[in-house]
């Protein structure tokens, strides 16, 4: 005939066994070792007794105790080891299959264009200048003689930011590297010769315009520049971005309010399978007297060019992409041919 203890511990060791999951097994320990369980009622029940018999049954019911918290560690170690091995197998790895190495990086085709026209102009003496992605309506606009409400900034639809300089004019997104001509300008003394590569942004998105693209716009400005050296400086540049002479460059008569004149630049290959086809490239001109101003340079002294060119424009023509949405669609089999 089994003592009450053993049945305790029969019963114990059948309801834990019974347990299929951690939360059963969380039930049955309650009917054990919780407030209201088994082990609990016999701790209280020692109160009933003479001080011996209390010290002999709360010895019997201590170890009791320790041998049911026993079955309950080696139960939970089972669940544990069943789910474990349960994963193991939904997550079972091949591994006869070839290992996934990690791919070489490399850089993107727009970027390669930007090192290049930076490695070509710092080659002929030109400093190349950085600054704020977020401009202000002066740096970006009023400097370069867009004065507020000129027609000429319904040309530059824009991203404005919710919040205002001390004049209470709001910051945008540039949308031109320009302002970074105005803040270089002031701050070094000429002769200024320096280009200005970086992001911008405008409000347009098509097979040749991106809400976010890439310019290059250069600068040089002293007391003896004129339209010939804008001419030489950029066909010249031209030639040693493409690898090739056979091109023709012309300036067309444009309107920009920051030069004055101001000229559209178009190129034209010789050969291969653009020949004879005329593309525009680049804005350019000889740099507005006002803007002069605006440098805190006297336009009776000082006298320069510009022009702003852009970089998907260029790498495009250099690669033969008809698409400049494809530069920003994360295709690797689009990028990766252009680091082989």
């Amino acid at each position: 005939m089994t003592s009450p203890v053993d049945d305790l511990i029969v019963q114990a060791q059948e309801a834990f066994a019974q347990s299929a999951d951690v939360t059963a097994l969380e039930n049955a320990k309650a009917r054990f070792l919780g407030k209201q369980g088994a082990l609990t009622a016999m701790m209280k029940s020692l109160a009933q007794l003479e001080p011996e018999q209390k010290r002999a049954e709360g010895a019997r019911i201590n170890q009791l105790k320790q041998q049911v918290e026993s079955l309950l560690v080696a139960r939970r170690a089972e669940l544990a080891q069943a789910e474990l091995d349960k994963r193991l197998a939904a997550e079972t790895i091949d591994v006869s299959l070839p290992g996934r190495g990690a791919a070489v990086g490399g850089i993107h085709p727009v970027i390669q264009t930007w090192q290049r026209v930076e490695a070509i102009f710092r080659s002929i003496g030109f400093e190349v200048a950085d600054g704020p992605e977020i401009e202000n309506d002066w740096t970006n606009f009023t400097a370069l003689n867009n004065p507020e409400n000129h027609p000429a900034r319904s040309m530059q639809d824009t991203f404005y930011v919710d919040m205002n300089d001390e004049q209470g004019l709001p910051f945008l997104l540039r949308t031109h590297t320009s302002p970074m001509q105005v803040r270089y300008a002031r701050m070094n003394k000429p002769p200024i010769k320096v280009i200005a590569p970086g992001r911008t942004y405008r409000v347009d998105s098509d097979a040749t315009h991106s809400p976010m693209f890439h310019q290059v716009e250069g600068l040089w400005v002293a007391e003896n520049i004129s339209f010939a050296d804008l001419k030489g400086v950029y066909t010249n540049f031209l030639r040693a971005f493409f690898e090739t002479d056979d091109l023709c460059v012309r300036f067309r008569p444009s309107f920009f309010p920051f030069t004055e004149p101001s000229a559209e630049i178009d190129m034209m290959f010789t050969s291969g399978p653009n020949q004879g086809r005329w593309l525009e490239i680049s804005g350019s001109g000889q740099v507005h007297p006002q803007v002069i101003r605006n440098f805190g340079l006297d336009p009776e002294q000082y006298i320069g060019f510009a022009f702003g060119s852009g970089l998907e424009r260029l790498t495009m023509l250099r690669y033969g992409v008809n698409d400049l949405r494809q530069f920003y669609e994360g295709d690797l089999r689009f990028l990766r041919q252009f680091n082989r």
